[in-house]
């Protein structure tokens, strides 16, 4: 149970002051560390999927070598497998498996860790996929970690729900509120957002935290990376926030994404008969020109 020199009953992101990275990227190794401390019935068990060499920017590298838990660590591309298998070498706690994670069949997570010794209510899970990671924690049924850490995609609004399709060769991932939702779904709670990930606990040990309010206008606080658009009564479109592709370190501005020709961006009860005439004739282009761009597009993917 927690004290009062560990929460502030008025400040529901406290967790956000236990924040450090000893391998993580945005805190989340002291965040973990703080959630374990409250945590009752613990086993010592993690997961984490996605895991490159088992070191860089890991979520769970920090419990194995640092707190003696017990991994079971899977990285599907077979040359960073050779380097996860360096990493943990030493270690005889540690379960390496060169395995992709799927949502069904063989693959599934649930499935892969049948074939271990893992409990079924380990401590924490770490999913970061850069795209399905929505898809692969509904697809969980056999076991239930305490905690979970799983990457959203920073740059979607906390309003605004979106989940990807289900395909893992799509990279788009989903908005917060929407992987807020399904752990809902799912039986757990939101308890600090740090950058691109969410961390979760199991609803029973909710209350243990003392957090009063875990609503995304509360938790996530940080907009670094969204970026917002919105139209003038003259058409222009407009940007605030971040114009960048951030994946792609490539910037944009306002006259990347104009959709009106300069000559049309003005109100549009003020367009002149002759102005009126040509505008409509440019909205009939566009609508014709999206016709053939559909129609070529639908021709190409039953070619290739």
């Amino acid at each position: 149970m927690l004290n009062q020199e560990n929460i502030n009953n008025n400040n529901n992101r406290w967790l956000e002051k236990f924040k450090k990275n000893v391998y993580s990227q945005c805190g989340e190794d002291g965040v973990i560390e703080k959630i374990l401390e409250i945590l009752p019935d613990k086993n010592k068990w993690c997961v984490e999927f996605g895991a490159w060499d088992g070191k860089y920017l890991s979520n769970t590298y920090n419990l194995t070598i640092n707190h003696g838990f017990s991994c079971v660590i899977i990285e599907s591309d077979a040359k960073k497998f050779i380097d996860l298998q360096r990493t943990y070498s030493n270690n005889k706690a540690a379960i390496t498996l060169n395995k992709y994670v799927d949502t069904k069949g063989e693959n599934s997570l649930d499935n892969i860790l049948l074939k271990t010794e893992i409990p079924k209510d380990f401590d924490f899970l770490s999913i970061d996929i850069d795209g399905n990671d929505y898809f692969v924690w509904e697809s969980i049924k056999l076991y239930r970690p305490k905690i979970i850490c799983i990457e959203f995609n920073p740059t979607i609004p906390n309003e605004l729900g979106f989940v990807q399709e289900n395909n893992p060769k799509i990279k788009q991932g989903a908005s917060l509120l929407s992987i807020k939702n399904l752990g809902a779904i799912k039986g757990y709670e939101l308890v600090c957002a740090l950058g691109w990930n969410a961390i979760f606990v199991e609803k029973k040990y909710y209350d243990l935290f003392g957090i009063d309010d875990n609503s995304l206008e509360v938790l996530r606080q940080d907009k670094t990376f969204i970026t917002y658009i919105f139209v003038g009564y003259d058409g222009r479109i407009f940007t605030r926030g971040l114009n960048m592709i951030g994946w792609h370190k490539l910037e944009f501005d306002e006259n990347d994404i104009q959709i009106l020709p300069k000559v049309f961006r003005k109100y549009a009860l003020d367009f002149n008969p002759l102005e009126m005439f040509l505008f409509n004739l440019y909205r009939k282009s566009r609508k014709i020109k999206k016709r053939i761009h559909n129609f070529v597009g639908k021709l190409l993917s039953r070619i290739f």
